[in-house]
């Protein structure tokens, strides 16, 4: 998986034309430890903070519901976005829907939303990835493809630094191959 990849919520690389609207991002990791305790790791927010890069404080504030505050680098440019998290569509050690807002004072806002999957598999769990974003005012005039090469960089190291702290080990898996069937909902 190269970073600027983009993936469909199966898992399968998107096409190029697909990938034009937002900023897509996902990947396949294949955790050395049993789906309970990845589910545990990803809901904890002691591992969250210090997994995320630049978190400076994150805490759940209702059942699905968590406050966060970042400190982002992009590049040369260091903002801190304070946002919020909704897990919903939640199956309990299975998989949820993330959506997050983050407001950046001067860069403008960021938003997204993820489809977190978790399956037993050879030696451990299968964690599949989706996501999409957007971004508006200073963030965007900073450029898709820095973001975009940052985001992707973010999210395997985070996914890596969860392995760490659980003590497991943690494989990037290459995505599968296309498939027909495209969930065009995901993409709005």
């Amino acid at each position: 998986m190269a970073a600027g990849d983009y993936f469909r919520p199966d898992g399968a690389k998107k096409t190029h034309g697909e990938a034009l609207s937002g900023m897509d991002f996902g990947g396949r990791y294949l955790f050395g430890a049993r789906r309970g305790d990845v589910w545990g790791a990803l809901n904890d927010t002691d591992i969250l903070r210090a997994v995320i890069p630049g978190c400076e404080y994150i805490a759940w504030t209702g059942p699905h519901t968590l406050d966060l505050s970042i400190r982002v680098h992009l590049g040369l440019v260091r903002p801190v976005f304070a946002g919020d998290l909704t897990l919903s569509n939640v199956r309990p050690a299975e998989s949820y829907t993330l959506a997050g807002r983050g407001r950046g004072g001067v860069l403008g806002l960021a938003q997204g939303a993820a489809d977190i999957t978790l399956a037993d598999a050879e030696g451990g769990t299968l964690l599949v990835f989706a996501a999409a974003g957007k971004a508006d005012g200073g963030v965007m005039r900073l450029g898709r493809a820095l973001i975009g090469r940052s985001a992707q960089r973010v999210i395997d190291g985070f996914f890596e630094s969860i392995g760490r702290e659980m003590g497991a080990g943690v494989t990037a898996l290459s995505p599968p191959e296309p498939s027909a069937d495209f969930d065009q909902t995901f993409k709005n």
